[in-house]
This record gives C-alpha cells, sequence and structure tokens, in this order.
C-alpha cells in the first residue's frame, strides 16, 4: 500500500514539475521545497526581491492541485478581521430578530499567499498564528474550522526595510519551511524574457485533486524512520542551542538562540518527504541534510559578532552539520567538537 502511494507521489510530481514549467522557468529547488511542504501540511515563507514570480508561482501550484486559493496583501492598515472573518448583524426579513453571524474572510480557502507579510503590523500577523496551527478561526466564542488541507504560504521582500514589521521568532517557528528564491541563471532569464514579452499564454492543468492529496499526506506520515535518523535530526536541532548542556563552541560564540523542537519535528517530516519524491520508502540522514538549511535558516538567531563577521545563519548550518557529521550523532546530543 505505502509502496503504491509512493510511486503515484513520484508520478504526480512529474506532471506537476511539467505543468510548473509550462508559466515558470527555472526555481527546480524552491517547487520541491513548496511540494516537500505541502505533502507534510507545513507552511512555507518564501524570502526573495521582487520580480522572482513568487506570487505566480504559489498561484500556478494551487490551480495545478485544484484547491481554493487567496491572496492577502499585507498592508499597515490591514486589520485582523480582514483575514479572519467578523461577526455581521444579522435581521430576520419577517421576524426582524436580530443576530450575528459569521461571516468568513479570505483565510478561508485550501492555499492561503500572505504577500509580503511583513508588512503589517503585528496584531494582524498575529490572526493566522491560530490558523496555521490548529487549523480553525475563533470568532464570537465559536470556532470554525478551515477547509482541508489549508496552507499559509508567505512571501517576504528582504530589502526596503523602512515601515516594516519583522515576523516574531514565535511566527517565524510556525512556518516549516523557509525558502530562498534567487535569481534566474543567464538562460533561465533569456527564457523569461521570451516568454513574457510575447503574445503567448500557457494554462496550467490540474494534476491531482484535494482529496487525493490527503492520501498522499496520509502515505508520507506512515514513512519508517530508523532511530539514528531520529538522532541525527535531534542532533542538529539541539546543537544549535547556546544554552544546552554542551553547546559547540562556535554556536556559544555565533548564536544567541537556536531552534526548537518543532524544528526536529520539521527535519523528519521533510526528509520524509524528501525521501518519498526519490521513490525511496525509507529516510536516510541524507534526506535530514537536505532539509535542514530551508528548516533551521529561520529558527537560528545569530548575534552581534557573527553579524559583524558576515556570518550568517546557513553558514552556521553548514558548519553544523560539518560537525555533527564529523562527531556523529549519539541520543540527543552533539559529540563533535568545533577548533574555535
Amino acid at each position: 500500500m505505502l509502496d503504491a502511494s509512493l510511486g503515484r507521489l513520484r508520478e504526480v510530481h512529474d506532471r506537476l514539475v511539467k505543468e510548473l514549467g509550462k508559466v515558470i522557468v527555472g526555481q527546480d529547488k524552491v517547487v520541491e521545497q513548496l511540494l516537500m511542504a505541502i505533502l507534510t501540511r507545513g507552511h512555507c515563507l518564501l524570502v526573495g526581491v521582487p520580480g522572482l514570480a513568487k506570487t505566480l508561482l504559489i498561484s500556478s501550484l494551487a490551480k495545478t492541485l485544484e484547491l481554493s486559493f487567496n491572496r492577502i496583501q499585507f498592508t499597515p492598515d490591514l486589520m485582523p478581521s480582514d483575514i479572519t472573518g467578523t461577526e455581521l448583524l444579522h435581521i430576520d426579513p419577517e421576524t426582524s430578530a436580530r443576530s450575528f453571524r459569521f461571516n468568513p474572510g479570505p483565510i478561508f480557502c485550501n492555499v492561503l499567499l500572505a504577500d509580503e507579510i511583513n508588512r503589517t503590523p503585528p496584531k494582524t500577523q498575529a490572526a493566522l498564528l491560530e490558523a496555521m496551527v490548529e487549523r480553525q478561526v475563533s470568532s464570537g466564542g465559536e470556532t470554525h474550522p478551515l477547509p482541508a488541507p489549508f496552507f499559509v504560504l508567505a512571501t517576504q521582500n528582504p530589502i526596503e526595510q523602512e515601515g516594516t514589521y519583522p515576523l516574531p521568532e514565535a511566527q517565524l517557528d510556525r512556518f516549516m519551511f523557509m525558502v530562498q528564491v534567487g535569481y534566474p541563471s543567464l538562460e533561465e532569464e533569456r527564457e523569461i524574457l521570451r516568454r513574457t514579452t510575447a503574445n503567448a499564454h500557457q494554462e496550467v492543468e490540474r494534476v491531482v485533486e484535494a482529496a487525493e492529496l490527503i492520501q498522499l499526506q496520509e502515505a508520507i506520515r506512515e514513512m519508517p524512520v530508523a532511530d539514528e535518523v531520529l538522532d541525527f535530526a535531534l542532533a542538529l536541532a539541539r546543537g544549535t542551542r547556546v544554552r544546552s548542556g554542551e553547546p559547540l563552541p562556535f554556536i556559544e560564540q555565533f548564536v544567541t538562540w537556536g531552534a526548537g523542537p518543532r524544528a526536529g519535528q520539521n527535519l523528519i517530516l521533510g526528509a520524509k518527504a524528501h525521501a518519498a519524491l526519490r521513490g525511496r520508502s525509507h529516510v536516510a540522514s541524507e534526506d535530514i541534510a537536505a532539509v535542514a538549511h530551508p528548516v533551521l535558516r529561520h529558527r537560528i538567531v545569530t548575534n552581534f559578532t557573527a553579524q559583524a563577521e558576515g556570518m550568517t545563519s546557513d553558514m552556521v548550518i553548514d558548519r553544523l552539520l560539518e560537525e555533527v557529521r564529523i562527531g556523529g550523532a549519539v541520543g540527543a546530543g552533539v559529540t563533535g567538537k568545533s577548533s574555535l
């Protein structure tokens, strides 16, 4: 049963890549990370400069999965009720009886694009927290479940930080992946110019329905994980923590706060999806390493020393992967020691 589901998953992946290729040039790694998050019921934060087709990619992906899609442009005057919905006064035309009824907001969809999420105040950003974790919205003392599946795919501009509201660590932790969207290569950008300056227009076709997507999500969860792979994920997550029992010297030097338990969960889930997309029914340590950067980069807070020396969170993860592989993962700790 699991092998059959994984075979179907590989077929779905190949067709999705083909369909998205009609409108998106390149960005294969970004597409794969988005798909891995969706297969594991995770949310994604896409970070990249304007003009890299982040919005087009997300809307096209929703079409290929035949999922309902809403886009919210986050602005400084956006209110929480503009996202979640609000209670409206209803008057019965026959009895004139008055009552309040909940009017659902745009969050009630399968795929929510939170465009430029860092341009709205924290109180509005926080309106997404319950929805992202509990898959429900509370209003007027009642809870309203969101449709399944449900994903928040947010975008953030790494430049023009004036007048923005950086996401707090508690909300960043709700995102399974932080996906870096980079510039296209020379050949890819030439193809972008060719496509977007002509009259030709391509439409993506549906690849999989919501019901089958949920079945594929269940198949991913059923994949077994060996203890040594669990230990490797634990070693990576715990190895980022300055206030652990025996922190690595370079972590003490460059990191203020490390990743919490949710990081380990997402490492395992992401590794399962990474293995499944390659047709394997088991998870290896290489799968953990493959998703370490998108899982950990937004969960590591570097200090002033790191910033002064140009040490980014991705560079910290590179060093951590080397240290863990040298020393190996033992139980829930890291035995490798840095030379610093």
